[in-house]
């Protein structure tokens, strides 16, 4: 029956195959044409220039031409007509007028220090203030280390200082005062900066973060470090501000909003109105990808990857609205309506077949609802399985591989998951330790195995297909396909049909807990999760709600429960 409809609904596509030719086309083919013109505030002219000169490479039809804008008032002439690259200087002017916008980067400052500092390890676990780094200069009779950590040890703090009215002024905004001028050993740059706090374990600084990377690796250059900042000033770094260790971690936290707002700033793609080009369109979905690696070296910071997903993902829906926008417009709408309506029929008998074939087998499973409410009662429990506290679950199969996945519970909580990030064939699954991630819309949660073994097989339907997870979270929505190797013993801890329902009540507890706690109630975030009758929560409760939420449910709920 799946094979039937599967192979009529493609007849049905190649029929009406010429509406869609514009989108095949959208990536690799452009008109030959005039060029397009875009235009940069001259502090982005350079990676701009990078940006469209690598492309048009790439894609020589596109011919994108770019132009220096010195004045900020002509944005609205030029942003009228054409695609715009500007950082926050020259945002501040266009943003007190409608139009669309788009973050591209981020230009980040950074304090650091030198990493053979003699109190690093105290520096590491308390950080630093920026109350503390206040009181440090406004009061030169006491500027050493001691003052700093309230050790009493009198190392000198050597503070450098860059000659750069921008990055004088953020820092000043970070230090919460404007009243007085900060003092220290001038350098000229970034590099002079860096150079000399490697060479001084008593110095630190503010640089930008460009100015710390190893351009061949992609990482901190040696002899320096992040210097971590005790946002929340309670004398520790806590689990939440652990963000300075790993680069790509200290990007998404910048993301999600971990690290001091007045220590960055962001650099944008700007329009009257949201772009529906396709020459724009693509340009902008290069960047946000491939074009991404352009951003460092030009003094720039990347965007974390599960931010470019949500990006490209919404420069997606443009396509799709221009495509929509087409002559064919009531006749795709048509073709659209026809092919859906078919489907549905089909997936309906299809499973009304499956219901049956479970009924027969002697399996009970709770069939898939279309509910507003997210309950005990709308979750799926399949008898025969074990499940763990990460809500996986683990079945082994005739020829003693076992087949691992997700539970119905952390589907529904998610909503419908984008993407599935899978360990390859060969490698090991650890229990209590990660071995997936589901992604919505660049949005992830992390989960831990429920038993150990070896990959023998990954379900590479999910690869083209990741609903699979949301639709039939226990048969073709599986994950894994493993080895065992220690099977028997990794049972012990996994429960069972009636032991795992009890279990899910007191999940469905947590998770109210969790939602109290970290979604204010009144708030229009929790009038997304809760519905008003009877204080039920909805369907896919972290769908739409953003990355920061997502951090804590990882951290506050998930992680807890190994």
């Amino acid at each position: 029956m799946k094979n039937k409809i599967l192979i009529f609904g493609g007849l049905l596509l190649l029929f009406f195959g010429n509406l869609s030719s514009k989108e095949r086309a959208f990536a690799i083919n452009f008109s030959q044409g005039d060029s397009t013109n875009v235009f940069s505030s001259p502090d982005l002219f350079n990676l701009t220039s990078t940006w469209t000169s690598k492309y048009n490479i790439l894609n020589p039809s596109a011919k994108i031409k770019v132009n220096s804008i010195d004045d900020p008032k002509t944005i609205d002439l030029y942003g009228s007509l054409n695609l715009g690259f500007i950082s926050h200087e020259y945002y501040s002017a266009f943003n007190k007028k409608p139009g669309w916008k788009e973050v591209l980067g981020r230009d980040v400052l950074v304090p650091i220090f030198n990493s053979s500092n003699p109190f690093l390890d105290k520096i590491l676990q308390q950080g630093i203030s920026s109350e503390e780094l206040t009181r440090l200069f406004t009061n030169s009779q006491s500027r050493n280390w001691g003052t700093l950590l309230g050790n009493g040890e009198n190392l000198p703090v050597k503070y450098y200082l860059i000659n750069n009215e921008a990055i004088k002024s953020a820092v000043e905004n970070f230090l919460h005062t404007d009243q007085f001028s900060l003092e220290g050993i001038t350098v000229k740059n970034g590099k002079e900066m860096v150079s000399e706090i490697q060479k001084n374990p008593g110095a630190l600084g503010f640089c930008k973060l460009k100015d710390i990377i190893d351009s061949k690796n992609q990482q901190i250059v040696e002899n320096i470090k992040l210097m971590p900042i005790d946002k929340n000033g309670n004398g520790k770094i806590d689990y939440s501000e652990q963000i300075y260790d790993d680069l790509n971690g200290f990007l998404r936290a910048v993301w999600i909003g971990k690290y001091p707002k007045a220590l960055y700033n962001n650099i944008y793609s700007i329009s009257s109105l949201k772009p529906t080009n396709e020459i724009e369109l693509a340009f902008l979905k290069w960047i946000l990808t491939d074009g991404q690696q352009f951003v460092t070296p030009n003094g720039y910071c990347e965007l974390a990857l599960n931010e470019r997903q949500i990006k490209v993902d919404e420069l997606n829906t443009s396509k799709m609205d221009l495509a929509a926008s087409d002559n064919d417009y009531a006749k795709l709408k048509m073709v659209i309506l026809i092919l859906a309506i078919f489907l549905l029929s089909g997936f309906i008998l299809d499973a009304g077949f499956r219901y049956r074939k479970f009924i027969n087998a002697g399996v009970q499973v709770m069939p898939a609802t279309l509910k507003s409410e997210f309950n005990e009662k709308t979750v799926g429990v399949l008898n025969g399985l074990y499940f763990d506290k990460s809500h996986t679950w683990a079945f082994m199969d005739k020829d003693g591989l076992v087949k691992i996945g997700i539970d119905d519970f952390l589907q529904h909580i998610t909503g419908s998951i984008t993407q599935v990030k899978m360990k390859n064939p060969g490698e090991m699954v650890k229990k209590c330790e990660p071995f997936l991630s589901i992604i919505h819309k660049g949005k992830q949660i992390t989960i831990n195995a429920p038993v150990n073994g070896i990959i023998k097989e990954q379900n590479h339907h999910l690869i083209k297909n990741s609903t699979l997870v949301n639709s039939s979270p226990y048969s073709d929505g599986w994950i894994y396909r493993i080895e065992p190797t220690n099977w028997i013993r990794d049972i012990q801890f996994l429960f069972m049909g009636e032991k795992y329902k009890l279990w899910l009540k007191d999940e469905f507890s947590r998770l109210k807990d969790f939602l109290a706690v970290f979604i204010k109630p009144g708030s229009s975030e929790y009038a997304q999760v809760i519905l008003q009758d009877g204080g039920e929560i909805k369907d896919g409760p972290l769908a739409d709600l953003g990355p920061e939420v997502w951090e804590d449910f990882q951290i506050n709920f998930i992680n807890v429960s190994r």
